[in-house]
């Protein structure tokens, strides 16, 4: 009797019961893998920590490989660029969750401390550094600045924003594209060598986005605790490590800014 009630018990409750389950995340590679899993590791470990679910990093080795397995509907979880999340968005069907609190993404073009450029003007006839063709602050929208004002310019493509920063720092290229947020997340001894030279308008930045296979429930709960983080950036660890002041609620027309610019460098996967 006591084990048949023990039984009903657990039949009432189960629909009350969010269960424990393994994810992973993808997190776009800005910057060098050992550098990525030290700024989002305390996020992750939190997540797991207060909701039971196991959450396992994963990123790529460059841009292009990360798009192919956000298409390729490989992570749970993913944070994407905003061009990312209107290609992915329609096809596997990514959700957006959160983006970052009280934050535009501006696009840069950087050149060093001691460069003579001093307009984008003089980068006609530049070979300039960019992350990947799809990197939509830090490449697709300086190149078509650029296009627009008829400065011809030959793109590099070495992999991250890190290389960008490291080979315009170096003196290898003499301009590379990339964003505010990732600048200043860069090493010091990189950093301080480097100008911006230029900036864009502001657009809707990274989405933190799940699959459509992630349960509801566990997706409203990882939005909620995240939601729930600190305002102070100073005072919560988790956030500082990101850069980030915190999170808001996201919905996918957030990147409507995003999607009425027609861009069409990416191939939407077939359902």
């Amino acid at each position: 009797m006591f084990k048949i009630c023990c039984f009903c018990l657990a039949l009432v409750l189960a629909p009350f019961t969010v269960y424990s389950a393994s994810y992973t995340i993808g997190i776009v590679p800005q910057h060098a893998p050992k550098v990525i899993a030290q700024a989002w590791q305390p996020l992750l470990s939190l997540i797991e920590e207060e909701t039971g679910h196991r959450i396992r990093f994963k990123t790529a080795k460059d841009i292009p490989t990360f798009e192919q397995a956000l298409a390729a509907g490989e992570y749970d979880f993913a944070y994407m660029n905003p061009y990312h999340f209107v290609v992915f968005n329609e096809s596997p069907g990514y959700r957006a969750m959160v983006r970052q609190r009280d934050k535009a993404i501006k696009g840069i073009i950087v050149v060093h401390q001691s460069s003579s450029i001093r307009t984008l003007d003089d980068l006609n006839g530049k070979t300039i550094a960019f992350p990947a063709p799809a990197a939509f602050a830090a490449t697709i929208i300086p190149r078509a600045t650029l296009s627009t004002r008829d400065i011809t310019h030959t793109p590099t493509y070495v992999h991250s924003h890190d290389s960008v920063y490291l080979n315009v720092q170096r003196g290898f290229f003499e301009a590379g594209g990339g964003i505010i947020r990732s600048l200043e997340a860069s090493p010091k001894e990189v950093r301080q060598h480097l100008r911006v030279l230029w900036q864009s308008p502001p657009f809707t930045s990274h989405a933190i986005a799940s699959h459509p296979r992630v349960p509801d429930e566990h997706r409203k709960q990882i939005t909620a605790l995240m939601l729930s983080l600190s305002k102070s950036q100073s005072r919560n660890p988790v956030l500082s490590n990101l850069h980030m002041s915190g999170f808001e609620r996201a919905k996918d027309g957030d990147w409507d800014d995003v999607r009425a610019l027609h861009i069409d460098l990416l191939s939407v996967p077939e359902k």
